[in-house]
């Protein structure tokens, strides 16, 4: 199939984590794969969902479709009118209004996190109501569109389809079922919803080998309705253009960093990133380096919490150099993510368990050396160019942290076998997995 003859085939995705402020891994995961769709020659759309419903004038649905962070108050009885009449529409077929992007709306703000998308559609509330009908119901959403899409495609498992499309849906790994301590998810539900997802869909995705295995072996699909696409990631080459020098002066005047002078953890602070023994880990590993830990407010993480306010007090006085030990950062650009990835001695990120492990992606392309766990899909991810230590082992994450901060040389080979095992999971190979995918399937 030519790229021409895709450009008459329409895929239509899901927006429930491209619309997040700070993303995630999963947002990375849409984000680019709707962008490699359409640079294969399909014409993407996505669906997004409002806290009301979208205005009937165009101008003003474009208007609020970059203001939809911001929920408008209206009154009790609106509300609950409004309501009403999402649970009735919920039983038939929804129809999301589609959105006119004429440019009046100066969208750069948006250009690091959202695809590139030909066609763009909004509906009040539809991730929330979709869910909460089918938790009542136990049956899918059904989506109407005046032109229907080839296909449908869900970044993340969701109850909702499209009746005469090929509807697919990505599962990146069965953490609920595995670990169910670690999330936040109704675990009824989500095995219900999972099921459903593994009786009914056209084709599943998945991005790991390790996770294929989960969805075959645990939900009891034929493994030819999975295909493992793994993951890429795509970092803008403008970001990469610091020197050196230029990366040095940013990380001391931003943080009080020496280049190559500290340890990194970025991610959620959620129980599978397994923080608290990382944490108990560097203290107990004897290094001098100082620990950043980037990450957003998790759950079940009251003690890490607690300790890294102690510690910030404790050295608040010191400023960010001294003898800093450990410190915390909510939140960063991408920029300047890439940034600290770049200038870090090694990324530590001994996670209990990945659908893929997107953090040794990006440390790996970078040339960082990496830490991370021996569980899980992480190893695939990894291979040879990481020191891979069993995660739920305080010692033995603390004796890899003091030899790769000890041994020039071990750094050296891992940031080589770094890039080299990064290749494997490149823009081009994951573009060739992701078009072989949808052309078996349309």
């Amino acid at each position: 199939m030519t790229n021409r003859e895709r450009r008459n085939k329409r895929i239509i995705y899901d927006g429930l984590n491209l619309a997040l402020t700070q993303g995630t891994g999963i947002a990375t995961y849409a984000r680019v794969l709707a962008n490699v769709a359409q640079n294969i020659g399909y014409r993407v759309g996505v669906v997004y969902s409002s806290p009301q419903t979208p205005p009937k004038a165009k101008l003003a649905r474009e208007i609020a479709f970059y203001d939809t962070p911001r929920a408008i108050r209206v009154s009790p009885s609106k509300a609950a009118f409004a309501n009403i009449v999402d649970r009735l529409a919920y039983w038939g077929s929804v129809k999301p209004k589609a959105i006119e992007l004429t440019g009046t709306v100066v969208a750069r703000e948006f250009a690091a996190t959202l695809p590139v998308q030909d066609d763009v559609y909004l509906a009040r509330k539809l991730f929330f109501n979709a869910e909460r009908h089918f938790a009542k119901t136990s049956n899918f959403v059904r989506l109407g569109f005046d032109a229907r899409p080839d296909i449908f495609h869900c970044t993340y498992q969701l109850p909702m389809l499209i009746k005469g499309s090929c509807n697919v849906y990505t599962i990146h790994d069965l953490v609920p079922l595995r670990l169910p301590f670690t999330t936040l998810d109704n675990k009824r539900y989500m095995l219900r919803l999972l099921r459903k997802i593994a009786k009914e869909a056209d084709h599943i995705v998945t991005v790991s080998e390790h996770s294929k295995r989960d969805i075959v072996e645990i939900l009891g699909v034929d493994e030819k309705r999975v295909t493992n696409t793994y993951q890429s990631v795509a970092i803008p080459e403008n970001y990469l253009r610091l020197t050196e020098a230029e990366l040095a002066d940013q990380l001391s005047g931003s943080f009080g960093l020496d280049l190559y002078g500290y340890l990194l953890f970025f991610g959620a602070l959620e129980p599978k990133k397994n923080v608290s023994r990382l944490i108990d880990a560097f203290l107990s590993s004897g290094v001098t380096l100082p620990l950043l830990i980037v990450g957003g407010e998790g759950w079940q993480t009251e003690a890490e919490q607690k300790l890294l306010a102690q510690l910030q007090e404790a050295q608040r006085s010191q400023g960010y150099g001294g003898a800093r030990r450990i410190y915390r950062v909510n939140y960063v650009t991408q920029a300047t993510l890439i940034a600290l990835i770049r200038g870090a001695c090694a990324v530590v990120f001994p996670s209990l368990y990945e659908g893929f492990g997107l953090p040794v992606l990006e440390a790996m392309a970078l040339g960082t050396p990496v830490i991370t766990s021996t569980e899980s899909s992480v190893p695939e991810v990894a291979g040879d160019a990481a020191v891979l230590v069993d995660p739920y082992d305080t010692v033995a994450i603390a004796r890899a942290i003091s030899t790769i901060v000890a041994d020039t040389d071990l750094r050296r080979e891992l940031s080589r076998r770094g890039k080299l095992q990064a290749q494997k999971f490149s823009m081009e190979s994951y573009q060739d997995r992701v078009e072989h995918l949808y052309t078996t399937l349309t």
